[in-house]
C-alpha cells in the first residue's frame, strides 16, 4: 500500500534513533552516495568520510604550525629578555644600567624611541623632572602596562623632538614594592606597533627588571 511506504523523513528519523545502524551494516558505505562538497558529483560515504578526515588533518596541521610559530617567537623574546637581565646585572651604575636598558629596547626589540620618567628622587637630570598629578594617577592606576594610542601630551613630550610623530606607545610602570615610582615609555611611529589587545607579559617582566635595576641606584 502506498501509505505504508517510508518517506525520506521516516528514514532520517530511524537513523537518528539508531545511530549504530551503519556500524551493523558497514557494506552500505560503498553503496550509498552523497554529493562531493566541492565538485558536486556523487561519491560514496567512505570517500566522503575520507574527505572530512583530510579536512580535519589539514586544520590540525595548520594549528600545529601556528603553535610552533608562536613557540619560536616566545623563545626568541625570552632570549632577548634574558640578555637584558644579564646586561643589567653586569652594569655597575645607574647610567650603565640605563644604557643597557635603552640598547636592549632599541637593538634587540627594535623599539625606535625609549624614554624614562622617575619621580620622588633628588637625582638631577631630564628624566627626573617632576610630573603632573595626572601622570602619577594614571601610573598608579595601571594594573598592567598600557599599550595603544598616546593619550597624554605630557607623556609624548618625553620623546623630545620625535613627539609629534609618535602614533603608539607602551608604558610600563616602574615600582618599588607596590608603589609606582616612574614609567618606562616606548614609542613608535607605527599606529599598530603597540595596541590595546596585545599581550603584556614580557613588558611586565621588562618593567620589573628595569625597576629592580634602576630604582635602587637613585632612591
Amino acid at each position: 500500500m502506498e501509505n505504508d511506504l517510508m518517506t525520506d523523513e521516516d528514514i532520517a528519523q530511524y537513523l537518528r534513533a539508531h545511530p549504530d545502524f551503519l556500524c551493523r551494516h558497514s557494506d552500505l558505505f560503498d553503496v550509498l552516495t552523497v554529493i562531493h562538497p566541492r565538485h558536486g558529483h556523487a561519491i560514496s560515504l567512505t570517500e566522503r568520510q575520507l574527505h572530512v578526515l583530510r579536512g580535519k588533518i589539514q586544520q590540525l596541521e595548520r594549528k600545529l604550525a601556528e603553535l610552533i610559530r608562536f613557540g619560536e617567537q616566545n623563545d626568541a623574546i625570552s632570549e632577548k629578555v634574558h640578555r637584558l637581565a644579564t646586561s643589567l646585572l653586569v652594569a655597575k651604575s645607574y647610567d650603565g644600567k640605563r644604557r643597557a636598558l635603552f640598547a636592549s629596547m632599541q637593538d634587540d626589540f627594535a623599539v625606535p624611541h625609549v624614554a624614562l620618567r622617575i619621580w620622588d628622587t633628588q637625582t638631577e637630570g631630564e628624566e627626573f623632572q617632576p610630573v603632573s598629578e595626572g601622570v602619577r594617577a594614571f601610573a598608579d592606576g595601571l594594573s598592567r602596562p598600557y599599550c595603544g594610542a598616546p593619550t597624554n601630551i605630557e607623556g609624548l613630550d618625553w620623546f623630545g623632538e620625535m613627539a609629534p610623530h609618535i602614533r603608539s606607545v607602551a608604558l610600563a610602570p616602574l615600582q618599588r614594592g607596590k608603589q609606582v615610582m616612574g614609567l618606562l615609555a616606548l614609542g613608535s611611529e607605527e599606529s599598530e606597533r603597540f595596541y590595546s589587545e596585545m599581550g603584556t607579559l614580557y613588558l611586565e617582566r621588562i618593567g620589573a627588571l628595569a625597576s629592580a635595576a634602576l630604582l635602587p641606584e637613585i632612591l
